[in-house]
């Protein structure tokens, strides 16, 4: 059974509106109409697309890659405990490369795979050509990888089921899936509403709750056995969703509100974004 549960607009490229449809069974929402898989691309289009660049022009894009040196060290420290010896690691969707070439320098062999072209020359250049287009995930050998990572990429796959059934395909029988996804039931979600710059419809195809992300991997017989906060997160997203919902990015007020959001989620698990590791049963 689904309904409405919010019309959001894309603010980044096309001004479109889109319907985020809820899910009751799996408490997740789904943006409708989804772009189709030839028109998605077009959707990328846009120099503010901060995971394709490395600029530093605006305060935001100063604070995501402030933030995104504090961030990759939190990830390597927890890629390094699911290490299983050989340290073997596929980051999908990895964006300009920035963690691979982090996992890189700490010994770990490194695989990747980036569906935009840009992105993916720059990342390859980081990482010794160690980065493949999308269509090269299915070409990989079956349990050959100790960790499989997606850092706010799942809620972009067209095809939900066969890419998590494709993740627990690669991983060895040991190996740990790390999903981190923005938290649709966060206070600054429901504080900024339409106007929360992480729903990011249509590049966000999905809406992910705790409830959604246990049973999607439940179906695929795996399980979630630690629910990990991104703090930081919430600041770089009220600071986007401030200038959506005023025309400005107004730090302190998007601090207030980002500060509040931790607090309460220090109560509720309800982050902004959360980190999910996956085992198989």
């Amino acid at each position: 059974m689904t309904k409405e549960y919010i019309k959001v607009k894309d603010y980044s490229v096309s001004g479109e509106t889109f319907a985020l449809m809820h899910h009751h069974d799996l408490d997740m929402l789904q943006t409708t109409p989804q772009p189709t898989l030839d028109k998605l691309p077009e959707y990328y289009k846009s120099d503010d697309y901060i995971s394709h660049t490395a600029s530093r022009r605006n305060l935001f894009e100063k604070a995501y890659h402030f933030v995104k040196g504090f961030a990759l060290k939190r990830k390597l420290k927890l890629v390094n405990r699911f290490s299983a010896g050989q340290k073997i690691i596929l980051d999908f969707g990895c964006g300009t490369g920035d963690f691979l070439q982090t996992a890189q320098r700490d010994g770990w062999q490194i695989s990747g795979i980036e569906p935009n072209e840009s992105a993916r020359t720059i990342a390859n250049a980081k990482t010794d050509n160690a980065v493949k287009p999308a269509e090269s995930l299915f070409e990989l050998t079956p349990q050959s990888f100790d960790v499989v990572t997606l850092w706010h990429v799942l809620e972009h796959l067209p095809d939900l089921e066969a890419h998590i059934c494709q993740f627990k395909k690669l991983l060895k029988p040991d190996g740990t899936l790390i999903v981190a996804v923005p938290n649709y039931k966060s206070y600054d979600a429901q504080h900024y509403k339409k106007f929360w710059a992480a729903y990011d419809a249509p590049r966000h195809l999905w809406h992910f709750s705790k409830t959604s992300i246990l049973k999607l991997m439940a179906k695929h017989d795996m399980d979630v056995v630690e629910t990990l906060p991104m703090t930081f997160d919430a600041y770089y997203v009220s600071l986007l969703s401030e200038k959506y919902k005023t025309g400005t990015m107004h730090p302190l007020r998007s601090f207030w509100v980002a500060w509040k959001s931790n607090l309460k989620a220090k109560r509720s698990g309800e982050y902004s974004s959360l980190i999910y590791v996956i085992k198989n049963r």
